[in-house]
């Protein structure tokens, strides 16, 4: 017997020229920006690292990882603390700029469509997708996650 599809909390994360679709479960929190300490020699992507709950979180710009735009307004901007999947204690969380408040919303079967393109999808983009019409990106998370622990080596070497 097929069970019954169900609904899922998601949220949309406003980032320049462009919005990330991740399960609500992702988000460990949603924080004020405030200037991030500098990483020397990182990535234009690696924006340095903020602190939240005593740990030192490396913060990145979607927009530029994902070649979207090489500008980031910090004006109203937050910063969205996400959940790393990998297991590396080192690394349990990182964060995501984010233009304004992310936005909860309910995920739908027939609400949601994969957009089919034929172009290839930007670094650390795991799909293109349509919530109600609204174009959004899924973001690879397991990709980011190695690409900043990848940044944060070379830089510590």
């Amino acid at each position: 017997m097929n069970a019954p599809a169900r609904d899922i909390r998601g949220v949309l994360i406003s980032v320049t020229s462009g919005r990330l679709l991740l399960p609500n479960a992702s988000v460990a929190e949603v924080i004020t920006y405030s200037e991030p300490e500098a990483v020397q020699n990182a990535p234009e992507w690696l924006l340095g690292r903020v602190r939240w709950r005593g740990w030192r979180l490396p913060l990145i710009s979607f927009s530029r990882l994902a070649d979207w735009s090489h500008e980031d307004g910090h004006l109203g901007a937050k910063v969205a603390v996400l959940k790393a999947l990998g297991g590396n204690p080192k690394l349990p969380f990182f964060a995501v700029l984010s233009q304004g408040f992310p936005r909860l919303v309910t995920v739908s079967r027939t609400a949601l469509a994969e957009a089919h393109e034929i172009k290839e999808l930007p670094l650390g983009v795991h799909s293109r997708v349509s919530l109600n019409d609204d174009p959004a990106a899924v973001p690879d998370l397991m990709s980011i996650e190695l690409l900043i622990q990848k940044a944060l080596d070379q830089v510590a070497a």
